[in-house]
């Protein structure tokens, strides 16, 4: 089980062919220290360049997304729950906003930036004004490329509770700059296509329902300012 976890996290991290440079050594050495924080209980920093998977709070459900479009609203890639912990298209890579001089391994504070970038398309985590198919509430859909990104794409991370940068297993929200929506999950499930998968959407009021939480992933160390 462990030496399947090594060998899927060395093939995360190869693949991260933008933006940042990543060597073997380092992944390895990065997915071993996760493993045994996470054992020991040491508190782990989400940083640039990790790929995880944020969990609903309420729900337990992955945030999710797959080549499928939306049959309704923006037709963009859709973005869902997915029940179940073992699936690859929930990995998101977490991207700093452009411009901003932030490197791989830089810890991410209350307040900052960010863009999340699905591993399997390598599309952006993105919002805008369309009605999400289920709620009516503001569309969430996977959109742009490795060298397309907008505005659409940044989302501001707020920690609840105490504590000044984001941590794995810290209940977090997520609000989209362009439209003021927080990334939103609600128990209201789809019967078709992606059926037992439940909305995901954005509400510019602060809810129960979009509190979210870093999970599994592999977790870059965090570089020490010289």
């Amino acid at each position: 089980m462990a030496l399947g976890f090594f060998a899927f996290a060395l093939f995360l991290f190869l693949s991260l062919d933008s933006e940042f440079s990543f060597s073997p050594s380092s992944s390895a050495s990065a997915s071993a220290s996760t493993s045994a924080a996470s054992s020991e209980g040491v508190e782990v920093q989400v940083t640039y360049g990790s790929v995880l998977k944020l969990m609903h709070e309420k729900t337990k459900f992955r945030l999710h997304s797959h080549d499928v479009p939306y049959g309704s609203g923006s037709g963009q890639q859709s973005v869902t729950g997915f029940p179940d912990v073992d699936d690859a298209n929930s990995y998101w890579i977490v991207r700093p906003e452009p411009g901003t001089g932030a490197k791989q391994g830089d810890a991410i504070k209350s307040g900052t930036i960010i863009r999340l970038q699905h591993m399997r398309t390598r599309k952006w985590l993105h919002s805008h004004l369309h009605a999400s198919p289920i709620s009516g509430n503001l569309e969430v859909s996977c959109f742009g490329g490795e060298s397309e990104s907008d505005t659409g794409d940044y989302w501001k991370v707020f920690i609840e509770g105490s504590g000044k940068t984001w941590k794995q297993d810290q209940k977090i929200r997520l609000q989209h700059i362009d439209t003021g929506g927080y990334l939103h999950s609600h128990d209201k499930k789809y019967s078709r296509i992606a059926g037992g998968q439940q909305e995901v959407c954005a509400v510019r009021e602060k809810r129960a329902d979009n509190v979210w939480l870093a999970a599994e992933g592999v977790y870059l160390p965090v570089t020490e300012s010289k």
